[in-house]
């Protein structure tokens, strides 16, 4: 090999990087023992940023695009490296690429039970889950604060420092939030709305664009959901006259089903209603003291009040059991 052979293998013409992982975000161009023609080109193709740097110090960026390499586009390489001219000879720089690609279908989560104090329910842990999408937006800045002088750098590098900050955030917007969990479960897109609110600042901090950003669940770890449904059914039934109603209603189907035919139906409607009435009036106290409820009694047919003793009921005269 001849030394001009030589020479030109050391001298890069084409500057390019074709992204052969999909999860790679930020790659050092291979630079050892080479240098960059006068002239050379420079691809940077859609999706895609390039950054200079000049024995450690960022230097320019390119967008997407194809740049012949001179020092009108490299007008902060020029001043760096003191080229009044222009240059003619080879030069060395550092060239990262960046792949600013949207990163969709990322997984957020919290690993334990955040705590809250609930205005209803008092204290309580929560857990959440959901997805979030991201792009690199600030070559300088992700360079500078992630990526630095490695290699290369990958989604997965990056995935645990993202999933904590969401976490951390979400605790600051819980922790003096007045919104009780049966409404902020039921408002999941809200909430998402105000949490992307408080974690794009610190996305773009790092050169980085939260795009989307979504709640798929907000729920309690199981022993707290089952006291949860067992205050929610106490509530339920705190208006006994309506959860009796509800209760004979539920019946209906059941008294139609009867063999007995319609009559048979209406004795049992009639019944379900007397024993419903029956309970309502034991738990209300009687105007005329403790004995005067039960001085009378309900018929099973029509429902309506009868004396306690009676055999026949005075309104429909149906007979009593």
């Amino acid at each position: 090999m001849s030394l001009r052979q030589f020479l030109d293998k050391q001298l890069i013409d084409v500057i390019q990087w074709t992204e052969a992982d999909d999860n790679l975000l930020a790659y050092r161009y291979p630079m050892q023992d080479m240098e960059i023609q006068n002239g050379g080109q420079l691809t940077v193709r859609d999706s895609q940023a390039a950054l200079f740097v000049n024995e450690g110090r960022i230097a320019d960026v390119f967008s997407p695009g194809l740049y012949t390499l001179t020092t009108r586009n490299l007008p902060v390489l020029t001043d760096l490296m003191n080229w009044d001219k222009g240059f003619e000879s080879p030069f060395k720089s550092d060239v990262y690429f960046f792949s600013t690609r949207l990163r969709i279908d990322q997984r957020w989560g919290t690993a334990t039970p955040i705590t809250i104090r609930d205005k209803e329910f008092g204290a309580l842990r929560l857990r959440g889950y959901g997805i979030y999408s991201y792009r690199i937006s600030d070559a300088r800045l992700f360079y500078s604060n992630l990526s630095g002088t490695r290699d290369s750098y990958y989604v997965s590098d990056l995935e645990g420092q993202l999933r904590n900050t969401i976490v951390a955030k979400m605790t600051d917007i819980f922790a003096p939030c007045e919104v009780a969990f049966v409404d902020m479960a039921a408002n999941q897109g809200k909430l998402a709305e105000q949490i992307a609110g408080v974690l794009k600042p610190v996305f773009a901090g790092l050169g980085l664009e939260l795009a989307h950003f979504v709640v798929e669940s907000i729920s309690l770890p199981e022993e707290l959901q089952k006291v949860l449904d067992q205050h929610i059914g106490v509530n339920m039934a705190g208006d006994l006259g309506r959860y009796t109603q509800f209760q004979a209603a539920q019946a209906l189907p059941v008294a139609a089903a009867n063999p007995g035919g319609a009559a048979g139906a209406g004795v049992g409607l009639g019944a379900g209603l007397a024993m419903a009435q029956s309970m309502l009036g034991a738990m209300k106290p009687s105007p005329d003291g403790p004995a005067a409820g039960t001085e009378s009694k309900f018929c099973i047919e029509c429902g309506k009040p009868m004396p306690r003793h009676g055999k026949f009921c005075p309104e429909c005269g149906k007979p009593q059991l």
